[in-house]
């Protein structure tokens, strides 16, 4: 289950959802909770300031450090509203006491023992005074009045002079806070309230964080569902046609249906498919090509083997023209061999160039020179033009004389009598060198120009072998072109010549 891309992608989004809806409740509660206990508190020693001003005039009582100021602020508005309806709501009525003077010589606190507390609103505080005995002289409650609480921690620790807190969770809080005349300790007030409303709130909030998880995970799964679906179902898709192409089916195209990253990759896929097929369909005809061009000449030779064979040796004229013929085919063998080699170096970045400053006037003359008795036998006229300051080229010289010499001769073949053929050289487009072979001969179709270059390609498919070549010529001028860093392009129009130009680098 786990093995699938969907199931991964749901599962990861939801436990993202998961650890930031915990991390975030509990941080939020948490911090709630110390908020509520610390305003608690507050109201709880402004209840105790109230009660010691009340019936002890004079005392002051030991209240904790100060919070620092961030804290102060944060909790200002939520116990400054408990204290102002505390303030409010707490009004002491005393029976049976007469609240004296107190002085440093007077610091008996037995007057409070008859009295009795009564507050006019009902309020969850409990109110203790003690005595410096730790006798409880006043109860809110009237349930402790002269019962000794020495042994409880928070008054056994205020009776020292010292503040005392607990909280016990879930339950109540108590607040134990020394009262002091001059420095002189007098007694202790005693208060304490349950912790049922922040613990009643706690509960809700907690309780509405629970509710609001689960419809957080529904909706993130919800959505997590369809997201992981528009993912995985191209990814399927391209899986499935992936199979395909590996069982040998090139013709595999999936839909694309956006404009991101899978879209991209389903694009890719699909041009990925198109060039594959295209390339088996090219090494088909390439090795279909390759057999033709091997049979013919194979069978001429095996039959004029079997012909000398069978005693035509003995006729020495008949001899020597089939001898003739078959160097002629053998050379004809040589020369294709020569040039698939040449194309599969090329195809495999593997020609070894041997490239040097070569001054391209010198090199198109040789050529021209060593064509001239073809071009005279055709009465073809050759001629070259040079721009001025045209630069040296940065190349293999003994590659260019053979794209030179392949585009000469096929200008040479395919121009009439009377024509001429010329060789321009000069300045190209970006700092590159132009040469460009132009002929007024038949020209090309314009249908046959795209497949110009393709390999055994043929314009004419009926023109004899020894006319026409193999097909490679243009197939390999164009290889060893790209292999400087240049363009070989062909344009022609039916009638009116052909015209082959290619850029080199400047030395």
């Amino acid at each position: 289950m786990f093995a699938s891309i969907r199931t991964r992608l749901i599962l990861s989004y939801l436990l993202v959802i998961i650890l930031a809806m915990g991390l975030s409740g509990l941080l939020l509660l948490s911090f709630l909770e110390s908020y509520f206990l610390e305003a608690t508190e507050e109201s709880l020693l402004s209840q105790a300031q109230i009660t010691a001003q009340s019936l002890i005039p004079g005392a002051t009582l030991h209240s904790p450090p100060p919070e620092n100021d961030a804290r102060q602020s944060q909790l200002a508005s939520v116990y400054n509203t408990i204290q102002q309806q505390q303030s409010r709501n707490l009004s002491l009525q005393t029976e049976n006491v007469l609240v004296p003077e107190l002085s440093p010589g007077n610091l008996d606190l037995t007057y409070l023992s008859d009295a009795s507390l009564q507050f006019s609103a009902q309020l969850e505080t409990r109110i203790r005074i003690l005595d410096t005995q730790g006798t409880v002289l006043v109860d809110s409650r009237q349930e402790q009045q002269g019962l000794s609480l020495r042994d409880d921690p928070l008054v056994a620790q205020a009776l020292t002079g010292q503040y005392a807190s607990h909280t016990e969770p879930d339950s109540a809080m108590a607040l134990a806070l020394p009262a002091v005349i001059d420095n002189q300790l007098i007694g202790v007030v005693y208060v304490s309230q349950p912790l049922s409303d922040v613990t009643s709130v706690l509960r809700d909030l907690r309780l509405r964080w629970l509710l609001s998880t689960l419809i957080a995970l529904a909706l993130s799964g919800l959505v997590g569902l369809l997201l992981s679906s528009a993912i995985a179902r191209p990814v399927r898709r391209l899986t499935a046609a992936a199979g395909a192409v590996a069982q040998g089916r090139l013709d595999q195209q999936v839909p694309v249906s956006s404009k991101d990253e899978l879209g991209q990759l389903s694009r890719a896929f699909n041009e990925m498919t198109s060039r594959l097929q295209t390339a088996h369909q090219m090494q088909v005809d390439f090795v279909a090509n390759v057999s033709h061009e091997l049979r013919t000449p194979l069978t001429s030779i095996k039959g004029m083997v079997e012909t000398l064979r069978d005693g035509a040796v003995d006729d020495l004229s008949v001899r020597d023209r089939f001898l003739g013929t078959l160097e002629t085919e053998t050379d004809r063998l040589i020369r294709l061999v020569n040039d698939l080699l040449v194309l599969s170096r090329a195809d495999s970045e593997a020609l070894n160039l041997r490239r040097q400053s070569t001054n391209l006037k010198h090199l198109a003359q040789a050529c021209l020179d060593r064509l001239t008795p073809q071009a005279t036998a055709h009465d073809i006229d050759l001629r070259l033009t040079v721009a001025p300051a045209t630069p040296p080229v940065w190349a293999d010289p003994d590659r260019i004389e053979q794209v030179l010499v392949n585009l000469l001769d096929n200008a040479i073949k395919f121009s009439g009598p009377g024509s001429t053929v010329t060789v321009k050289i000069g300045p190209g487009q970006a700092g590159t060198v132009l040469l460009q072979v132009c002929d007024e001969g038949i020209g090309i179709p314009a249908e046959a120009l795209p497949r110009l270059g393709q390999r055994f390609y043929r314009v004419d498919k009926a023109r004899a072998r020894n006319a026409g070549g193999s097909g490679l010529g243009l197939a390999i001028a164009q290889a060893l072109i790209a292999a400087h860093g240049g363009d070989l392009w062909p344009d022609s129009h039916e009638g009116h010549g052909t015209v082959v130009s290619f850029t080199l680098p400047p030395a």
